[in-house]
């Protein structure tokens, strides 16, 4: 029986984005007939209830031929995101101290609670008495 041989090609040049739970790797490989493409491998971190974690993987392949429209178009996009949203993320989510808010009505998020705690100097104390 013939071995099987690494469906992947050589990488010839890689980089990597680390962004949070995920990480972005740039790899140039060479074809079987010695021409470069690019992957773009998105490969997120998910941790299963036990604490132990496991990673989901997302691969495109670039080829020479499509660079050019992909870059315009790619361009053209985060363009008109900067232009329509500026660059400051606004997703409270994408703070590194983003809590999950609660479905519960009683129920309380203790790091939420005591941050209300810590900035209770940033609220005035309004007495509805006037009212």
């Amino acid at each position: 029986m013939e071995n099987k041989v690494n469906t992947e090609q050589e990488e010839i040049f890689s980089k990597v984005v680390r962004a949070g739970r995920r990480t972005y790797f740039f790899d140039v490989r060479a074809t079987k007939a010695g021409d470069y493409y690019l992957t773009l491998t998105e490969s997120k971190k998910f941790t299963n209830p036990d604490g132990s974690f496991h990673y989901k993987k997302h691969k495109i392949y670039l080829y020479k031929e499509d660079f050019e429209s992909f870059k315009e178009t790619l361009d053209e996009m985060m363009s008109f995101i900067i232009d329509q949203k500026g660059e400051e993320v606004i997703s409270e989510r994408h703070r590194s101290d983003y809590q999950k808010e609660s479905n519960f009505p009683n129920e309380t998020n203790d790091a939420s609670a005591e941050d209300e705690e810590n900035n209770s100097s940033s609220f005035t104390d309004i007495s509805f008495e006037d009212i």
